[in-house]
């Protein structure tokens, strides 16, 4: 069969044994000699040889040479096949008792398992790690794997798949053996002697992350860590190589200081330098007294501080937040072990109040008031009689009044009013009228106060108007003369409208202890004799609340009701009748009042960051949304817009104009109810809705 097929393709037959021959038989060898063969011929020849059943893939085509300069065997004439076609673009995949020619980017959807397969041949394997995490290492084997193969890591078992060939999975496998080794588990403690511990750390953190990268995370970094009560550091490290470069670092900084003196300075972070230095005067002060008994007189304020027969001195620099401190090292050592656990990064509190108000007034008039006047403006004598009801009275004597001395009538007052009257000799007589009112008042208030403050510090916010009140007036007259009077008046000036004030104090299981006070006050008269007229709703209080909860911290529920009747005596108690002599009022006022309050602490940079961006963008899109509206006739001058923010910074750094967005850009639509929601950091789900109108 070989000899037919090389006639056939142009070309010396190789030389062969005789085929009646045991070819399966590992003895069996034969020569290769194809030379600008079709491949096609190639593979069916080879397939004879070596009794396997190839399928090829159409899409294999061309010409291949393949020359063997001695006898090969079998299994060696197969991987030359293989070796030939991978560098054609072709891959070999065996499986299910046949063996297919593919090109090479396909060979991954129909490989097959690795232990039936070798040399040039694409299969998958499964690698399973003890120690080493999957994720970190599919960037380290990547670079090695053939670019149309691939590698997938499953986090979940943490365990590799790799498809490639069958040669480069055997280098694969023994590389990833090396790397799969259980990590340093022991932590070395090393004293310090001279300097102090979170010094030390804190110099050697830096100096190893800024030399080492760490791309496997923090399973692959050297961490320091402080033991303040033995001044000593705790170096973990992933190999023995990184433990040795902390503690030689370690060795070098910790040498005792080259300058005279035992004056230290002292940066804090985050504490403020001149309470610190109250507090550690305090605690020296104690110290003192512990170890001298009969040393009882008060600290100063500043200066120097004996300390059982040693003397320190702390001053603190408000300019740049630092602590001066004069003190042998025993007595600094102990200081700053108390300035490391007070300098520590505070807490922030968030804190989301909730005020609704619901407001339904209903109120209805109904009265009939009698008038009769005799004569004309020109009589010199006449006589009549009114009755008057409270406001529709006033209005009906109003009226009268005017008639008498105008001989007109005033507008009837709000309502329907139906009147009668008799005439005489052109003359109005007698008359009535009916009057009858019915008024419907609502008001739906949702006010929403946020405010931010540290840990244990009061915030407050105030959003209304500063409305004076007049105290006390008098007059002054001139002396010698009557003429001059110089009015004088007194006035205190209060703020009216919506105040919080809250003072958070995060304990370290997570809940949040707030002292709360909150008041809302608006106007309600302004014109009375004896000065303005306020009204106000205030809730003063100490709740203990989980971090992100919502509370209810108080509210009003009120529902009144009044009826007013005015009558005339005796007449307006006939039955029936008696209802042409009187004046009846009825008023219903209808409130709801509830205050929410939904604290979130925040103890990092990135939530904060989130918190900033949130409300940001909630702004920027409420003025999105209240842009101007195109006109024909007037300039469009745009409105001032936020720019945007992205990664927590602001995008060109100033207020920018605009004019007003496309009404069919989804990110320019004003926001609903649900979406300012969202923004919040309070979730819908969380948010008590607002109520509605009744």
């Amino acid at each position: 069969m070989i000899i037919l097929l090389c006639l056939l393709s142009g070309m010396q037959p190789a030389h062969a044994q005789n085929s009646n021959t045991n070819e399966g038989s590992a003895s069996s060898k034969g020569s290769l000699n194809f030379v600008d063969a079709d491949i096609e011929s190639v593979i069916a020849a080879i397939g004879d040889y070596t009794n396997t059943t190839f399928i090829i893939d159409p899409r294999v085509k061309g010409k291949i040479n393949l020359v063997s300069e001695k006898p090969l065997s079998k299994a060696q004439a197969f991987q030359l096949l293989t070796s030939v076609l991978r560098l054609q673009g072709y891959a070999v995949v065996t499986g299910g008792g046949y063996t297919k020619v593919v090109p090479e980017a396909d060979a991954k959807l129909q490989a097959g398992t690795a232990g039936a397969v070798r040399g040039d041949q694409v299969a998958t394997q499964i690698f399973r790690l003890n120690y080493e995490s999957a994720v970190n290492l599919v960037t380290v084997l990547r670079p090695l794997i053939s670019p149309n193969n691939i590698i997938n890591a499953n986090p979940a078992n943490n365990s590799l798949v790799i498809t490639d060939y069958s040669d480069n999975l055997l280098r694969l496998g023994k590389i990833i053996a090396a790397l799969d080794d259980p990590a340093r588990s022991d932590l070395d403690v090393v004293p310090i002697q001279h300097a102090i511990a979170s010094d030390i750390a804190t110099m050697v953190n830096r100096l190893l992350d800024a030399g080492a990268a760490t791309p496997g995370g923090d399973a692959g970094r050297t961490s320091l860590l402080v033991d303040s009560r033995s001044n000593s550091v705790i170096v973990r490290a992933p190999t023995e190589a990184r433990a040795n470069l902390a503690k030689s670092l370690i060795a070098k900084l910790d040498q005792p200081t080259a300058m005279p003196g035992n004056v230290h300075v002292v940066y804090l972070r985050n504490a403020e330098a001149s309470r610190l230095a109250q507090t550690l005067r305090a605690v020296m002060s104690s110290d003192a007294s512990a170890g001298s008994a009969a040393q009882s007189a008060p600290m100063p304020a500043q200066g120097p501080l004996p300390t059982g027969g040693t003397t320190g001195y702390i001053q603190a620099d408000p300019a740049t937040n630092t602590l001066i401190i004069t003190a042998n090292e025993a007595v600094y050592r102990n200081l700053r072990n108390i300035i490391d656990q007070l300098d520590a990064r505070r807490a922030q509190v968030y804190i989301e109040s909730l005020i609704v108000e619901v407001t339904a007034t209903r109120a209805a008039e109904f009265g009939v008031q009698w008038a009769g006047l005799s004569g004309d403006i020109t009589s010199k004598y006449r006589t009549g009689a009114v009755t008057g009801f409270a406001t529709g009275g006033d209005n009906l004597i109003n009226q009268a009044s005017a008639q008498a001395t105008t001989g007109n009538f005033l507008p009837p007052g709000n309502g329907l009013s139906l009147g009668i009257f008799r005439q005489t000799a052109g003359q109005i007589g007698l008359g009535a009228l009916a009057r009858a009112l019915a008024s419907d008042d609502e008001a739906n208030i949702l006010s929403m106060p946020n405010l931010i403050t540290l840990d244990n510090e009061e915030a407050k916010i105030i959003v209304g108007q500063n409305v004076p009140f007049i105290t006390g007036q008098y007059t002054t007259t001139a002396s010698g003369s009557g003429a001059g009077v110089n009015p004088f008046q007194t006035i205190e000036r209060k703020d009216i409208g919506l105040s919080l004030r809250v003072k958070p104090q995060i304990s370290e299981g997570g809940t949040v202890k707030m002292a709360i006070y909150q008041e809302t006050s608006s106007v309600q008269d302004a014109t009375g004799s004896a000065g303005i007229i306020t009204n106000k709703r205030s809730i003063d209080t100490n709740v203990l609340v989980d971090d992100g909860q919502i509370i209810v911290l108080g509210g009003l529920i009120d529902d009144s009701q009044r009826d007013g009747v005015v009558k005339v005596p005796g007449l307006g108690d006939i039955p029936i009748l008696g209802n042409l002599f009187k004046y009846q009022k009825r008023s219903r006022v209808k409130t709801n009042l509830m205050v929410f309050l939904r604290p979130t602490v925040i103890r990092n940079t990135e939530q904060s960051v989130s918190l900033a961006g949130d409300r940001y963008d909630y702004i920027r899109n409420a003025e999105i949304a209240g842009q101007p509206e195109n006109s024909l006739v007037l300039p469009n001058l745009g409105a001032p817009l936020l720019p945007p923010l992205e990664d927590g910074k602001i995008v060109g750094g100033a207020l920018s104009k605009t004019s007003k967005p496309a009404p069919n850009t989804a990110a320019n639509q004003p926001l609903e109810p649900a979406q300012q929601h969202a923004i919040s950091p309070v979730s819908q789900s969380q948010v008590p809705a607002a109520p509605t109108q009744q």
